[in-house]
């Protein structure tokens, strides 16, 4: 298969496939240094359920971002037609789009944890309780249910070509692999500006400094600047609050858009309240159905008929 810099700017979907020898070796290598040679912990184990699980996770999502390609396309190339300039490709402005995307990728990855309809696909990221590089393969196939193709239209709009967009954004998930590990310590000065294992291995974590922080992609600035980062310094604690305890595939992807809309399917819940279960903070659903609770409890024990919540 032909894969030329040309033919991978033009088939942008053929990036990964291109990357994944690379990958499989970095595994293999991690695998051998860290399983065999037992220089990595525990949580950095590779189980073979949980490697299988992973693959057939990255299978079907990279299935599902086959099925919606086109959809897609179409409607980047509806809004490219609107575009503000035209911006011809060059080193200048390959390396401006690189970091525009970035930057819209941090708040991508800021808001598929701040909103639940997002966090509801993002969430299977990072339900492993382990860190390795076959982690970086734990994706979803709801993403483009979930609205991820969305924080890419601004470039578009600004004049970059649909299919460069799409090839910038997959080359940044591409190398977002390499930071999936606990091989990697310290890359010294460039902890500073550029994403590293040390910072992801902080994003990963479910200890309570750790959550929510670090969102970069490929540069940690935007972390710096908008407030978000944090330092690794507490031994990292991997998953997350409310574990799927599963290496189902299938129950992995979908347990929390079953648990969202379970929630927001119950009876007697104002149009509000249902929004709030839909697009508020994750963090915020259990205090939030703690109230609702709390509230229907003291209305039953007073004799008040619910006739809906509070807003």
């Amino acid at each position: 298969m032909d894969f030329s810099f040309s033919t991978l700017v033009e088939h942008p979907e053929l990036l990964l496939l291109a990357l994944a020898p690379l990958f499989f070796v970095c595994i293999l290598l991690e695998w051998y240094w860290g399983d065999r040679g037992n220089k990595l912990p525990k949580n950095a184990k590779y189980r073979p359920a949980e490697v299988a699980c992973n693959f057939v996770l990255a299978g079907m999502h990279q299935g599902a971002d086959l099925l919606t390609g086109l959809l897609i396309a179409s409607v980047y190339l509806a809004i490219f037609d609107w575009r503000l300039f035209d911006v011809e490709m060059n080193w200048h402005t390959f390396l401006i789009l690189m970091v525009a995307q970035d930057f819209c990728y941090y708040w991508f990855h800021r808001a598929s944890h701040r909103v639940r309809w997002m966090w509801a696909a993002h969430v299977v990221h990072h339900s492993s309780e382990i860190m390795n590089f076959s982690t970086a393969f734990r994706q979803s196939l709801m993403y483009p249910l979930a609205g991820m193709w969305v924080f890419w239209m601004p470039l578009v709009i600004i004049g970059f070509d649909p299919n460069w967009v799409i090839f910038v954004v997959l080359l940044n998930l591409g190398l977002q692999f390499f930071v999936h590990t606990q091989a990697v310590k310290s890359l010294g000065p460039l902890e500073w500006i550029i994403n590293t294992p040390s910072h992801h291995r902080v994003h990963h974590g479910r200890n309570p400094q750790y959550i929510d922080k670090n969102y970069a992609g490929i540069l940690i600035i935007w972390d710096r600047l908008f407030g978000t980062y944090a330092q690794e310094v507490e031994t990292v604690e991997y998953g997350i609050t409310k574990p799927v305890n599963s290496f189902n595939p299938i129950k992995v992807a979908l347990s929390e858009w079953r648990d969202m809309f379970a929630d927001v399917s119950s009876a007697n819940l104002g149009l509000m309240t249902r929004l709030r279960i839909l697009f508020a903070p994750p963090s915020t659903q259990d205090t939030d159905k703690h109230e609702r609770h709390t509230e229907d409890a003291s209305m039953e024990s007073s004799g008040i008929e619910k006739t809906g919540t509070k807003q």
